[in-house]
């Protein structure tokens, strides 16, 4: 059990390196002028509208289809929307008191997890194939919430805002997701050109995230990082008390083996690198945003180990 707690710990490590590494390439690019927090603004409607929509299009295509299958990925996209449900709860009493552009940017990082980057490669560190193909289900519930409810969290509290279902339904997300949906079902390829153009696409979210990220980083006081409670606060709800309590109901429902162990990786991801991105998208604390996926982000080396150990219990 130590030996497989210290190998999730070295994975969790190295992606947190590696994306740290892109964010310090986007801080000293701002503090050079390089890309500054202007230029990361307009960045992010890019990736809004057109590269986090290919990633989604692209993680159906990933996805062999089969009954069998099937069935395993709808138990685990039930489970993975029970999380975010769980997320949302937990984050209601919370954060309230706080500036809206604030306030809103905490809640949403503490409902939404950064189940691409983080949680995928330990999936298939620690699982394999079918560990991918389960965190593919969580992959497409965050991608449903984060932009129909993610979204209108933020949406809400604009001046003149009139709730709208077309406007949550009529989003990039969602879009993207009707279109992955029967390229699954139907096991429709694309030719290996339009696959080859997609994939470079694809490729940009996590390094353009991670700029954004740096830039904003840059602008803000680091020094508060780890000082911020509401950092901790955020860390202690979608880190820790969500996995315990998910994973604990999974447990007592019966899942077991490389289903638990997958659902409970996206349970325990760190907040999501697209909370910057919406922060920004929707004119909130962008600062703050920055600050607290990178305290999570880090903080993620040892709690998730933690957190997989115990759905090997």
């Amino acid at each position: 059990m130590a030996e497989l707690f210290f190998e999730n710990m070295g994975t969790a490590a190295l992606q947190v390196v590696v994306l740290f590494i892109i964010v310090a390439v986007g801080f000293v690019s701002d503090k050079l002028k390089f890309y500054t927090e202007k230029t990361a603004k307009a960045t992010t409607k890019l990736l809004f509208y057109v590269i986090t929509p290919t990633v989604i299009v692209r993680s159906f295509l990933t996805m062999e289809y089969s009954k069998e299958k099937l069935g395993g990925f709808l138990i685990a996209l039930a489970c993975a929307i029970g999380t975010h449900i769980c997320g949302i709860i937990l984050s209601i009493p919370f954060f309230n008191k706080l500036d809206t552009r604030t306030g809103t940017v905490y809640k949403f990082a503490s409902i939404f997890g950064n189940m691409g980057y983080m949680g995928l490669p330990l999936a298939q560190s620690v699982v394999g194939p079918m560990g991918v193909f389960y965190c593919s289900a969580g992959v497409v519930a965050y991608n449903i919430l984060v932009f129909t409810y993610g979204s209108w969290m933020f949406l809400r509290h604009k001046e003149g805002y009139k709730f709208s279902p077309k406007s949550l339904i009529l989003n990039p997300g969602i879009i993207a997701v009707s279109i992955g949906i029967p390229l699954f079902i139907f096991g429709i390829k694309m030719p290996s050109f339009l696959d080859s153009a997609t994939q470079h696409i694809a490729n940009m979210n996590t390094p353009l995230a991670m700029l954004l990220l740096g830039t904003y980083i840059s602008n803000a006081d680091i020094k508060t990082l780890f000082k911020q409670k509401e950092n901790y606060l955020v860390l202690l709800l979608k880190q820790i008390c969500m996995p315990l309590i998910m994973i604990t109901i999974y447990r007592l429902l019966g899942f077991e083996g490389d289903l638990l162990t997958s659902i409970g990786i996206s349970c325990c991801v760190p907040c999501a690198t697209n909370t910057v991105m919406f922060a920004g998208r929707y004119d909130a604390d962008t600062r703050t945003a920055a600050k607290v996926v990178a305290f999570c982000t880090f903080m993620a080396i040892f709690t998730m180990p933690f957190m997989i150990a115990y759905t090997k219990l």
